[in-house]
């Protein structure tokens, strides 16, 4: 008679869903790995990089690294840090956008969680196509994390693809949360700062993105509304701004969107 422990494993092996299949790694612009398969973005709808106005240094430097990731040769990962609402992630897609329409072979890969990197990256690393993996709005909670991280970007006993490079946007320069370094640095602080900056250090490209004053942000404003049509008043702008008591690229891509909702208009549409 067959062992009931096997009889119920074998069970749980019925019951239990199929692995989900991956979509093909070729076929299109962005993706999102989800349950350990590689899923296409269902709108990968990146703004032009023109309309990305007051980061021009920031956003060089990125499309120029992603070129060469695409074109097989050598690139860094990127930390890109900073206020919120800056543009670090809009800046991200828009710039494979850019690279994409320039014929460059490279895909965005949206992921959540670090300890599924390694899968992924067995996943992509025969596929003859250039991958940016996307972690946005990285926050290192745990110590191990930390050293996780560290392992993916450098110093790990396998090595990473060289058709894989890591963008991570943030709002804190060094990733680690305060907690995590005051519990640290409570023993050896020179330890923390130390353990912090071997973090921040494995990214060869380091870009900073910083709050906006009044003039930057009305300009960002005023871009967004001739790209679609849309007539605006500087000083309702402003106002706009001061009641969400934040001036950045994402306040004023949200009043412009309510701009063009009173107009009774699509932005996907205009366009």
């Amino acid at each position: 008679m067959t062992d009931p422990l096997e009889r119920i494993a074998a069970a749980l092996d019925r019951l239990a869903p199929p692995p989900p299949a991956s979509d093909d790694p070729q076929a299109h612009p962005a993706y999102v790995w989800r349950d350990g398969a590689l899923v296409a973005a269902r709108a990968f709808a990146p703004l032009p990089l023109d309309l990305l106005i007051r980061v021009d240094r920031q956003r060089d430097a990125l499309v120029e690294n992603l070129r060469r990731l695409a074109a097989g040769a050598a690139a860094q990962d990127v930390l890109l840090w900073g206020a919120r609402g800056t543009g670090k992630s809009a800046l991200v897609k828009a710039a494979i956008g850019a690279v994409q329409g320039e014929g460059g072979a490279i895909a965005l890969v949206e992921v959540a969680a670090l300890d599924t990197l390694p899968q992924l990256f067995a996943l992509l690393a025969p596929v003859p196509r250039a991958f940016a993996l996307f972690l946005d709005d990285l926050g290192i909670d745990l110590p191990a994390e930390a050293r996780m991280l560290r392992s993916l970007l450098e110093g790990g006993a396998e090595a990473r693809p060289d058709n894989l490079r890591l963008l991570v946007t943030a709002n804190r320069r060094h990733l680690v949360v305060r907690d995590i370094a005051e519990q640290d640095g409570a023993i050896n602080p020179r330890d923390s700062i130390d353990d912090q900056l071997a973090l921040a250090d494995r990214f060869g490209l380091s870009l900073g993105f910083h709050a906006l004053d009044q003039d930057d942000y009305c300009a960002i404003v005023a871009a967004y509304a001739a790209r679609y049509g849309l007539p605006f008043d500087a000083a309702e702008a402003i106002n706009w701004a001061t009641r969400r008591g934040s001036r950045s690229g994402r306040v004023a891509w949200q009043y412009v969107t309510e701009l063009a909702g009173r107009a009774g208009r699509s932005l996907r549409e205009i366009g």
